[in-house]
């Protein structure tokens, strides 16, 4: 092999792990997002909500855009926080489905996952397994989710480091489109199919989920997720 392709091939090589020990640390080394979250919501019980019972949205409240984004506090939230738009009436926008309420798996890659779900406006807010996903017009952040993702990778002394996080949440005919930082690839789905609702998520799986209207017991505090390496 010649000197110059043996060159040209170490600057290609040096260029990926460049590359990749940037994407490495934006991903778990930036500043994580500021938390917008009510504290108020945070520390409250969501456990204790019926959620069959759904908020009218007729206007009569705040709108969207007076309330704060939700977003993950750290890691993951330590116990089902309260509702982020339960002050919210403003009506669904045009060619938005109406899938608010508490899900839970019943068939497909995901059985057991229990996830809620709130609708206001253009705004949607998912809270499930340690996480809180809030896109839509807000009073604090931009429309984007911006939180981490909640799989711890490893741990440095005491503190956890998890990868941080956005998406956009688009309706499109029917369908909840999750676009990768806004503006990328749609990576999850969301959408009804009868009274149930379906999602596909980015791991290529498709789990059917029916209605619930209080929270299981074994869902009140998240597991752990990620692996979870110690250093130091």
């Amino acid at each position: 092999m010649s000197a110059s392709v043996t060159q040209w091939l170490l600057r290609i090589l040096l260029s990926v792990v460049v590359l990749f020990l940037a994407a490495f640390w934006q991903l778990f080394f930036s500043a994580r997002p500021p938390l917008t979250t009510d504290p108020a919501t945070l520390a409250g019980d969501g456990s204790l909500i019926d959620y069959c019972d759904r908020p009218v949205l007729d206007g009569s409240g705040k709108m969207a855009a007076d309330i704060p984004k939700g977003n993950t506090p750290g890691c993951g939230y330590d116990h089902f926080p309260l509702p982020i738009l339960a002050e919210c009436t403003e009506p669904l926008t045009s060619g938005t489905a109406d899938i608010r309420g508490l899900w839970i798996g019943v068939e497909g890659g995901h059985v057991g996952h229990v996830e809620r779900l709130e609708q206001c406006g253009r705004r949607t807010v998912v809270t499930s397994s340690g996480l809180i996903h809030d896109s839509g017009p807000n009073s604090t952040l931009g429309e984007t989710s911006n939180d981490t993702e909640g799989a711890v990778l490893f741990t440095i002394g005491d503190k956890e480091y998890c990868p941080r996080t956005s998406a956009s949440m688009i309706w499109n005919n029917g369908v909840l489109d999750f676009h990768v930082f806004g503006w990328g690839p749609v990576v999850v789905q969301r959408y009804l199919d009868g009274k149930q609702l379906v999602w596909e998520y980015a791991d290529g799986s498709t789990t059917r989920m029916d209605r619930i209207c209080t929270l299981p017991e074994d869902q009140k505090l998240p597991k752990q997720r990620g692996s979870r390496y110690s250093f130091f």
